[in-house]
């Protein structure tokens, strides 16, 4: 499994936003620029976290983009699932009719795989942005 770069761009778009507080509106260019992304990608990842709810998107001269509920309640798993999809760690997991050997129910490895991805998706729950928020700082009084 690995997390993609767009994950990880949206994780610090979110963080961004997180940062202003709820409510509080930003343009995507200054986004972009403040996390370094593409601004193209940062408008198609503002997209995506918009349509899933994680970000409020506004129009107009006063327009941008602002988290849509508090820090807390945005976990990093609400992202990651807003930009990539659900999240599995082997194509047998997402579609058990992708195995071969036709026996996904009844496989040891298909199980245990399944227990491992429910541990990953459960620890990524646990992880909102009110708490990235205080490592950020943390981490940044210690430069």
């Amino acid at each position: 499994m690995r997390i993609t770069q767009e994950a990880d761009y949206a994780m610090r778009i979110v963080l961004a936003l997180a940062r202003r507080g709820e409510g509080v509106r930003l343009d995507a260019k200054s986004i972009a620029s403040e996390e370094n992304v593409p601004q193209r990608f940062a408008l198609k990842i503002l997209r995506k976290l918009t349509k899933s709810g994680v970000v409020k998107s506004f129009r107009g001269v006063q327009g941008g983009y602002a988290i849509s509920r508090a820090p807390g309640e945005i976990h990093m798993l609400d992202v990651i699932v807003a930009i990539d999809g659900p999240v599995y760690i082997n194509r047998c997991l997402e579609t058990p009719d992708s195995c071969n050997l036709d026996r996904s129910e009844h496989c040891a490895i298909n199980h245990e795989l399944g227990r491992i991805q429910c541990l990953i998706n459960d620890e990524m729950e646990k992880v909102n942005f009110d708490m990235l928020l205080k490592s950020s700082e943390k981490l940044t009084q210690l430069k």
